[in-house]
């Protein structure tokens, strides 16, 4: 059996392991799909990250090694790489009573061939329905920083809505907004094929903006008024000014992005304050986010996985490329760290 695996920073090999029997409270699951994550995973796979803080979200955290006791941290040649997987249940503890052999599910987990996770009292072990895009179960775990975004953006019918960033959070978010009833959805991103797609699912206009001046264009669309809401999901100093300059009076940035230090530069005066922005830093994994009690990070999932699952969103343009398991780590340091431009979230498929 094998499993990709950071093998030392920015290389992934497929390592062998030996396959284990299940505990009477987890199912094994044979992998037919895979995803891995495009973004704080990346900043550990290029060995920027010194330790995993207190953030590393417990989905990973049952896939580290690590002795008793002791935090997860990153140790190349064990650090499994992955995100979302799909696939078939085969084996079966003796506690488990809500999953059957033969069930296709979802869930959190690595890049590999086998997946053991808990299946007792664990809503993140999800079962597919009949028909359900496998493209749509990997994008579980984007969505729901899109729908939280979105919400804490609250957007509206009738608002004038702009998501910087065109990954798979800001491609669902478009989606998403335009759904909520937006009259004008703005995305904006450099790469022109990330803005045809985002074109074809919701995006009534997109910007590039190292060709334009954003936040000047959104006024000159929006009659001098700007946006009710920007949602900001690429973490980029010169993203955020851009959204300070082209947000309306007392609209609301939904700060998505897990950014890191800005530089010296950023400037929160004339535009910021004449424009009365209010900022919110948005994360579904943060509790409790602004509606709690109402809105809890399990409503968040569970919303976002009904949503997926009965077609309302539409995830098979982002996934792509789509490559076998075989070719997976190659794959994953071309299109995640070395030419991340090239994919929006990698698809993987073990069997054709």
């Amino acid at each position: 059996m094998k499993k990709l695996v950071a093998v030392k920073p920015r290389e992934a090999a497929l390592l062998h392991y030996e396959d284990q029997h299940v505990k009477p409270n987890e199912v094994k699951i044979k992998v037919d799909f895979a995803s891995p994550k495009h973004g704080t995973e990346v900043i550990d796979f290029r060995g920027l990250t010194p330790f995993m803080g207190e953030d590393f979200s417990e989905e990973w955290r049952m896939f580290m090694p690590r002795e008793e006791g002791e935090k997860p941290g990153i140790v190349f040649g064990e650090f499994q790489l992955g995100n979302m997987v799909v696939g078939t249940i085969i084996e079966m503890g003796s506690d488990v009573t809500e999953y059957t052999i033969g069930e296709t599910v979802c869930t959190y987990g690595p890049v590999m061939e086998t997946v053991i996770v808990n299946a007792v009292n664990n809503h993140r072990l999800r079962k597919m329905p009949e028909g359900a895009k496998w493209q749509n179960a990997v994008c579980y775990d984007p969505a729901q920083f899109a729908l939280s975004g979105v919400r804490d953006a609250d957007v509206r019918a009738g608002d004038y809505v702009v998501v910087v960033g065109l990954g798979a959070i800001g491609q669902i978010a478009i989606q998403l907004a335009k759904k909520a009833g937006a009259s004008l959805v703005i995305g904006v991103d450099p790469l022109n094929r990330r803005c045809e797609i985002a074109k074809r699912n919701g995006a009534d206009v997109c910007f590039d903006p190292t060709s334009c001046d954003v936040g000047f264009e959104i006024k000159k669309l929006t009659n001098k008024i700007g946006a009710d809401s920007i949602i900001e999901t690429s973490g980029n100093a010169a993203a955020l000014q851009a959204a300070l300059r082209g947000i309306a009076y007392g609209g609301t940035i939904s700060y998505v992005a897990f950014t890191k230090p800005f530089p010296e530069g950023l400037n929160f005066g004339r535009e910021a304050h004449f424009n009365n922005a209010k900022i919110i830093f948005s994360r579904a994994a943060s509790e409790p986010n602004p509606d709690y009690p109402r809105w809890n990070r399990k409503r968040i999932e569970d919303t976002c996985w009904d949503l997926l699952m009965n077609g309302y969103l539409n995830c098979e343009d982002i996934i792509d490329p789509v490559v076998s398991f075989e070719e997976s780590a190659e794959a994953y340091m071309k299109y995640i760290d070395q030419q991340p431009e090239l994919s929006i979230k990698m698809g993987i498929q073990y069997k054709k």
